[in-house]
């Protein structure tokens, strides 16, 4: 009988982990795609911008229309982003829980990117966890570390001790975690309710800049247009 609790104990335990593995996969995917569209936009961007300065350097129609044209898409996408983003809020939350807690999940605090990113967000914005520093208790190293352990950078530095590590797990003696009790998600929420007006007046600014843009390659369309009508021999 032991040995079949043993049996089964370690098949949960397997299965656990590949349930983890997947969703950190999931998680990676969403990323990587994420990067790779800001990606994409950048390049895109620098290409229109430099197409933009051929057209009016050399008055080129062609060039100020595409140039024009990319500049209406982009602004076109960035209100269907903005409407969708505000609509689906509670999904986007959903969804950014769901990545946040797998990472948590399977955290061993070695060179990875995203954990390296999410102890930056921990120690710079005072927080534990994303809902709360409960979260961490869901760790596979915690769960099944014989000695109790948190994770480093949620560290409340007003609380004493002497392990001050940024990244990892480390190990305390007290009863209570030496963590702060406020988690993530509260914390991004409080610090985009502060910001709001500053985000909101960046976006308004690039739209500007974009219609500015356009109404300029247009103006200088038009210019071409009528200097070379004025070309054409009259008979």
């Amino acid at each position: 009988m032991l040995a079949v609790h043993h049996s089964d104990k370690k098949h949960k335990s397997s299965s656990s982990e590949r349930l983890v593995k997947a969703q950190l996969e999931e998680s990676s995917t969403t990323l990587k795609v994420a990067s790779y569209i800001l990606i994409t936009v950048g390049s895109l961007s620098m290409v229109m911008g430099f197409l933009g300065c051929i057209g009016a350097i050399y008055e080129i129609r062609c060039l100020l229309g595409l140039y024009f044209t990319c500049l209406l898409l982009i602004l076109i996408a960035q209100v269907t982003a903005g409407v969708l983003i505000y609509f689906q809020r509670d999904r986007l939350q959903q969804e950014m829980s769901t990545i946040v807690k797998g990472m948590l999940v399977n955290y061993t605090g070695q060179n990875r990117t995203t954990e390296h990113s999410w102890d930056y967000v921990q120690r710079t914005m005072k927080c534990c966890g994303w809902v709360s520093p409960g979260n961490w208790l869901e760790n596979v190293w915690i769960k099944n570390s014989s000695v109790s352990l948190y994770p480093c950078s949620c560290r409340n530095e007003t609380l004493p001790g002497t392990d001050m590590n940024e990244t990892g797990l480390c190990e305390h003696l007290s009863a209570d975690r030496p963590v702060y009790e406020t988690g993530c998600m509260h914390s991004v929420e409080a610090w985009l309710l502060e910001n709001c007006g500053v985000i909101l007046g960046i976006c308004v600014g690039v739209a500007v800049l974009e219609l500015l843009g356009m109404i300029l390659s247009m103006c200088l369309c038009k210019s071409v247009v009528q200097e070379d009508y004025t070309k054409v021999p009259k008979y």
